[in-house]
Order: structure tokens, then C-alpha cells, then sequence
């Protein structure tokens, strides 16, 4: 499924969000960034669990871009999944 929606993202049909006024960083540090301003209660842990799994979700810059450029509901439905979660669960 994650292909899938990365697949979507970099074609452009999901893209509604640009992340710092219209700069994408293409790091995990700034998808990082971007799930947490976007994610309910801004939780430290899930920062912290975004940053140690961003590695190996995303292959390349473009594929970061491509996530940082999704509007905050499709970018914690990407990491959380459909039902939401803490970092803890």
C-alpha cells in the first residue's frame, strides 16, 4: 500500500501541501517535521519513531519530497495508518 500511495504522490495526484512556504527539504528531518505539525498532539515519541523508521520507508530525496508535499490528513494516514496511534502502541 505504501508504494502504491508514494507512487500517487510523486505523479502528483495527491499533492496539496507544500512544506516550509513552498520548500521541500527531502530529508527525514523535514518529512519528520511535516508528520509531526500535522499529527494531533505534536507527541515527542512520535517524532522519535518517525525519525528511526524514515530510513527505511523512504528510498530517496524525491520520495521525502513526495511525502512532505501531502496535506496533513494524507500524511499521518501514511505513517499511522488508517486507525491512529502513539508511538507507544
Amino acid at each position: 500500500m505504501r508504494a502504491v500511495l508514494v507512487g500517487l504522490v510523486l505523479a502528483g495526484c495527491m499533492v496539496q501541501h507544500a512544506h516550509h512556504g513552498g520548500r521541500l527539504t527531502g530529508t527525514c528531518d523535514g518529512a519528520c517535521a511535516h508528520y509531526v505539525e500535522c499529527k494531533p498532539g505534536h507527541l515527542v515519541a512520535d517524532r522519535d519513531r518517525c525519525v528511526r523508521e524514515c530510513p527505511s520507508v523512504f528510498a530517496d530525496s524525491d520520495s521525502l519530497m513526495g511525502y512532505e508535499s501531502l496535506a496533513c490528513p494524507d500524511a499521518v494516514e501514511y505513517v499511522d495508518g488508517t486507525h491512529p496511534k502513539n508511538a507507544g502502541r
